[in-house]
């Protein structure tokens, strides 16, 4: 796994060494970033269950303002840890070791707005429903926030419906997909 493009570029990432983590491959990081490109130079991004942090770690490479890494295993904020020092990214970067819904508290605590939310927890634990749910209604995101899930191929919109959340697109690969999401307008 590298950094594909920004001031790291070409920088190979260390990833965690367990069957939790499954890294973004660089092909589908390369095409995630090409349809976000225009959204992330200066905005703040939130990298929850961050694995090695490479989503995290290209946003800010290619010109993200700061990032929240966030991740309930040890080992791998200490990865994510180690790539940020590889990259000279650590000083715009913020790292939790904990639980999403903990994390997601705690930030209620700092001075963030995040343009860019990027969800890519363990698929068919219904981790990302419940983490849509906890962040519709934080201060530090709006309808200007796009959320971007990655998710296995078979799952669907039962992750959003309910909530106050729209589809924006949808990019399909072998074997998972990005959903891109926007919170929808409050309604008088």
């Amino acid at each position: 796994m590298r950094v594909i493009a920004g001031s790291a570029r070409r920088m190979n990432l260390r990833t965690v060494d367990s069957m939790d983590t499954r890294p973004t491959t660089d092909r589908i990081k390369e095409t995630l970033f090409n349809m976000i490109q225009f959204d992330v130079p200066g905005t703040e991004v939130l990298d929850l269950f961050a694995g090695s942090g490479g989503i995290g770690i290209e946003a800010l490479s290619r010109g993200a303002k700061r990032a929240v890494f966030c991740d309930n295993r040890k080992e791998a904020v200490s990865c994510i840890q180690e790539n940020l020092v590889r990259t000279h990214l650590m000083d715009r970067a913020e790292l939790i070791l904990g639980d999403y819904a903990a994390a997601l508290e705690k930030l209620k605590r700092r001075d963030y707005h995040f343009g860019l939310v990027f969800l890519d927890p363990p698929y068919g634990q219904g981790l990302c429903e419940r983490a849509l749910q906890r962040l519709s209604g934080k201060e530090y995101v709006d309808k200007r926030t796009v959320f971007i899930l990655e998710c296995a191929l078979k799952e669907g919109a039962e992750l959003w419906e309910a909530e106050r959340y729209e589809l924006i697109r949808e990019k399909c690969y072998k074997t998972n997909k990005h959903v891109f999401l926007r919170l929808r307008e409050e309604r008088p």
